[in-house]
Parts: structure tokens; sequence; C-alpha cells
């Protein structure tokens, strides 16, 4: 029962620190390392690319906002070309199944 405490209280606190996006704007391609957590009312990473200068914007957006040619997701740090690996969530729970065995 302990376990279940544990697991709600890591779900709860993932959600409660909001979404984090890459954030960098007229950067090169592959070259977003800024990371920020988005403001309240901010539910989307978004990317968006410059056809003339091939320059990259990415940042937070409201869902409203994501039309065309803008590129939008929903998970932390999804917007960035670089695989972000797993999230910390299920880090977390693969270290408490692991105390749950020890």
């Amino acid at each position: 029962m302990k376990l279940y405490g544990v697991l709600v209280l890591f779900v709860t606190f993932s959600v409660a620190s909001g979404l984090r996006c890459y954030a960098y704007f007229a950067a090169e391609p592959n070259t977003c390392t800024g990371v920020m957590t988005c403001p309240a009312g901010f539910d989307r990473c978004a990317s968006v690319k410059a056809e003339v200068t091939g320059l990259i914007d990415k940042g937070c957006l409201q869902k409203a906002a994501c039309i065309s040619p803008i590129k939008c997701c929903d998970k932390d740090l999804c917007n960035g070309a670089v695989p972000t690996g797993p999230g910390v969530t299920l880090l977390l729970l693969s270290s408490a199944l692991m105390m749950l065995f020890i």
C-alpha cells in the first residue's frame, strides 16, 4: 500500500511542475539547448522554421495558437530535434520497484 502512495506522490509532482519545452529564437537547426518551464495556460511545446532564413523558433504556446506551419506537441521537451530519453517519472517508477524488491 505504501508503494501506491509513493507512486501517486511522484505522478502528482511531475504534473505540478509544469510542461518543459526547448526555448530558442532564431537558432540554427539542431542547436536549441535552452529549456524553460511553460507559464500557466501554455500547454503545448511549439517549433516553427522560417522558410526564408531556415532559422528555428521554439517555445511554449496555447493549444489554440497551434496552426500550420507551427508544429506543436504536449510532452516534456518534445519540440527538440535530439531524443530526450526516458522521463523522470519512468526513472522514479523503476527506482520505486527496485526498492520494493531489495
